[in-house]
């Protein structure tokens, strides 16, 4: 990829999406992201973004802001608002949006060996309401860890879905004080993923 550019554009498919209200109201796209497209983020995530490590008391991951921390033509398309319309429209779909759904921020994250993010909900009183997540990571298998796991409660027993990290797949969720999920410790290589956030001010 020449200085950080998704050359071919970013395709986007809604094909084979499943949805589920359980353990909290989510859906799942095997692929939404156009393999040409997934493999051009996926370079760019690998190369040139600029990450920073942070530190919280369940995760620690190294990550940045397409908005607000990088001003290259890949964040520029990545958060640019033909593709936050498509996953605005998803969500909107799907989800039960009162209001109109403001996008909070669009940011990426990266999880290495040794990292994990332990169980937690991401409610914050309201002021975000649904995330929806890409995941970029080409060639991933269930013995690398990064699982992300879906919980009816914040017991680590009470495991209700698993899901892979498939290169191009997306996922989406309901933010509320009951959305409990978690990633498994990355157990080798570096598992990547673009989080869009929004808020419905209904």
């Amino acid at each position: 990829m020449d200085q950080r550019t998704i050359r071919s554009g970013i395709e986007v498919s809604a094909d084979n999406l499943s949805y589920s209200s359980e353990p909290f109201p989510h859906l799942a796209l095997p692929a939404f992201l156009s393999p040409a497209a997934a493999d051009q983020v996926l370079a760019w995530l690998q190369t040139d973004a600029p990450w920073r490590l942070r530190v919280e008391s369940f995760y620690e991951q190294y990550e940045f802001s397409l908005i607000s921390e990088d001003d290259s033509p890949a964040s520029g398309e990545l958060a640019g608002e033909k593709m936050v319309a498509a996953v605005r429209k998803l969500i909107c779909e799907h989800f039960a949006v009162s209001g109109g759904l403001s996008l909070v921020d669009v940011s990426a994250h990266k999880l290495t060996s040794g990292q994990t993010i332990r169980i937690h909900n991401d409610w914050i009183g309201g002021e975000e309401t649904h995330r929806f997540l890409i995941q970029l990571n080409d060639g991933w298998s269930i013995g690398q860890g990064g699982l992300l796991m879906l919980f009816a409660s914040k017991a680590p027993d009470d495991v209700c879905s698993i899901i892979e990290p498939t290169h191009g797949s997306a996922f989406a969720f309901e933010i509320s004080d009951h959305s409990f999920h978690a990633v498994s410790t990355i157990k080798s290589g570096e598992r990547f993923t673009l989080v869009y956030t929004f808020c419905d001010r209904g």
